[in-house]
C-alpha cells in the first residue's frame, strides 16, 4: 500500500471553448504528476493561468479529469461515481481564494461551519454545536461570531470561517487555493501562522496553491512549479530556493522582491520576456522555449523528460539541466 496520502499520475484536463470562440480545446493541465505524504505541505506555484487551481479542483473531484489517475489514501477516485465518493469527501476539504464569495451570505457562521457535519451524518444537535464551537475557537474566532453573517465580518475573519468549515470534519487532506491572496499583508501573516499551527496540531496533509513564492518558502515542505499546465520543477523548499535549476523557476525567484533593500538594488534581474503562449496551441518541444534565453534547436523540437538532480527528489524538466549535470560530473 502506498505511503502517500495523495498521488496524482499524468493528470490531464481539457476544456472545450465556446463555439463562438472557435470551439478549440484548451489544455489547462498536461501530464501533471505529484504526491503528498502524511503531514506534508506541498506548494504548487506558478503564474496566473498556469493550471494550479484546475489541479486542485481535479484532486477533490470538483472536476473530472480528461485523463490520468488520482489516488487518495490508496483508493483510485479518478472516475469514482458521486455516491461512492461522498464518504471520501469528508477527508478531502478545500479552502477557496475569495473568503466572501465562497460563503453563503444567507447563513450564519454557525450554520456555515455546521453544514459539512450535517451533510456527512452528524444529526445530533448537541454534537454539532460542540464541534462547531470547538472548531471556531481553534481558528482564533470568539463565540460571538457564531450568530453573525459573512457581510458582518472582516476579510480575515471570513477566511478563518472558511478554514473552520474545511477543518470541522478533521480531514486528512486540505486543498488551499490562494487562501491569503485577497487579504491585507498583516492579515495574511496571521492566517499563514494559523494554518501552520493547525497543520502541526492536527497533522493533515496540504496542497497549498499560491503564486507568491515568499508564502511557499514560509509554509511548504516541498514546492512544485507549474508553467503552461505542466510541472517543470519539484524540490524541497531549501533546494528550490537555494539551487533552482529550471529557467522558469529562476525567473520567478528573480522577479520576487527581497526584504533587504541593498540586495534588492544590487541583484541581477533575469525575468523572462513576453507572455505565456496560448493553452489552445501550446508550443512543440519544451513549452518554455519561445521565452527562454537558453533555448536551442533541441528545445524547440523535443519535449524534455524528468531529469533527477539529486536523490532527494529534486526534478526539473529541462534539456539544459542535463548539460549542467554532465558538466558538474566531469569536473575534477
Amino acid at each position: 500500500m502506498s505511503s502517500h496520502v495523495l498521488e496524482v499520475e499524468r493528470l490531464r484536463m481539457e476544456f472545450r471553448a465556446p463555439r463562438s470562440s472557435g470551439g478549440h480545446r484548451v489544455q489547462a493541465v498536461r501530464d501533471v504528476s505529484l504526491e503528498i505524504g502524511p503531514g506534508e505541505i506541498l506548494g504548487l506555484v506558478g503564474e496566473t493561468g498556469s493550471g494550479k487551481t484546475t489541479v486542485g479542483k481535479c484532486v477533490v473531484r470538483l472536476l473530472t479529469p480528461t485523463a490520468g489517475r488520482i489516488t487518495f489514501d490508496g483508493r483510485d477516485i479518478t472516475t469514482m461515481p458521486a455516491r461512492a465518493l461522498r464518504p471520501i469527501r469528508s477527508q478531502m476539504q478545500m479552502v477557496f481564494q475569495d473568503p466572501y464569495s465562497s460563503l453563503d451570505p444567507r447563513m450564519t457562521v454557525a450554520q456555515i461551519v455546521a453544514e459539512p457535519l450535517r451533510a456527512h451524518g452528524h444529526p445530533s444537535r448537541e454534537e454539532v454545536r460542540l464541534m462547531v464551537s470547538r472548531t471556531v475557537e481553534r481558528v482564533g474566532l470568539s463565540a460571538g461570531v457564531l450568530d453573525r453573517f459573512p457581510h458582518e465580518l472582516s476579510g480575515g475573519q471570513r477566511q478563518r470561517v472558511g478554514l473552520a468549515r474545511a477543518l470541522v470534519l478533521e480531514p486528512r487532506l486540505l486543498i488551499a487555493d490562494e487562501p491569503v491572496s485577497a487579504l491585507d499583508v498583516s492579515v495574511r501573516a496571521g492566517i499563514l501562522n494559523l494554518l501552520a499551527d493547525l497543520q502541526r496540531s492536527m497533522g493533515f496533509s496540504c496542497l497549498f496553491i499560491t503564486h507568491d513564492l515568499s508564502v511557499a518558502e514560509f509554509l511548504c515542505d516541498r514546492v512544485a512549479v507549474m508553467y503552461l499546465g505542466e510541472i517543470v520543477e519539484v524540490a524541497s523548499r531549501d533546494q528550490l530556493f537555494d539551487d533552482a535549476r529550471h529557467p522558469y523557476t529562476r525567473s520567478l525567484l528573480a522577479a520576487a522582491p527581497l526584504a533587504d533593500p541593498v540586495r534588492q538594488r544590487s541583484r541581477t534581474r533575469s525575468v523572462l520576456p513576453g507572455e505565456p503562449p496560448s493553452t489552445t496551441e501550446p508550443p512543440s518541444g519544451c513549452s518554455l522555449h519561445p521565452r527562454c534565453p537558453l533555448a536551442d534547436e533541441r528545445c524547440r523540437r523535443e519535449s524534455p523528460g524528468e531529469t533527477w538532480i539529486t536523490r532527494q527528489g529534486h526534478m526539473a524538466r529541462c534539456h539544459r539541466v542535463e548539460e549542467q549535470l554532465a558538466l558538474e560530473v566531469s569536473r575534477p
